[in-house]
């Protein structure tokens, strides 16, 4: 029973997903996309700093994203969308038209027990996924504070096919952020989606 209802779960999930994201990025064919936006600070600047972009922000907490929402509302922001969503029900909800053409990932959490790395994002599983969204060319950009979650990072990266590791790391973007004034370093890695 426990598995049925977590697929039962899960898949209402995704149709939920899918039905929003079907409406809220109509005529849309690419996005830029945060996982894990927080308070939204960065991706409500970066979007106010880039109106040509759409993007799109999720996060599993919900009072994360209702104070996302506010800032879009507050900086009147029609080219941004913040949702609850888990990162791979929303990959699998994302309209088959619509590609990612650049994904940010900032300071998730580590789990820094190796028992726990398990339940790190950056995985081969999940990189795969992220690749079947992405567009050819499209830049995963990842910063993270922890030392060992920038070394598993950097590790997985290279070693996957569907991603080019870059030597070279040119931040877009810097806003900083709620998480990011606790922060006591800043280890950025950058990966292309392979053509």
């Amino acid at each position: 029973m426990g598995k049925e209802w977590a697929d039962a779960r899960r898949a209402a999930n995704v149709a939920r997903l899918a039905a929003t994201l079907a409406s809220a990025l109509v005529g849309r064919t690419g996005i830029t996309f945060e996982l894990g936006c927080g308070h939204g600070h960065w991706l409500a600047a970066y979007a106010a700093a880039h109106p040509d972009e759409f993007c799109v922000g999720i996060d599993l907490i919900t009072h994360r994203v209702e104070r996302s929402v506010r800032k879009q509302t507050l900086g009147k922001l029609d080219n941004v969308i913040f949702l609850k969503a888990e990162a791979t029900e929303f990959l699998e909800a994302l309209p088959p038209a619509v590609v990612l053409q650049k994904i940010f990932i900032l300071y998730p959490d580590p789990w820094p027990k190796k028992k726990h790395h398990k339940n790190r994002f950056i995985q081969a599983s999940s990189l795969d996924l992220l690749a079947q969204r992405a567009a050819a060319g499209a830049r995963l950009h990842f910063r993270t504070d922890d030392l060992d979650y920038s070394e598993w990072t950097r590790t997985h990266l290279a070693e996957h096919a569907a991603w080019n590791l870059q030597t070279e790391t040119t931040w877009p973007f810097e806003q900083t952020t709620f998480f990011e004034e606790r922060m006591k370093a800043k280890r950025d890695i950058e990966a292309e989606r392979v053509p």
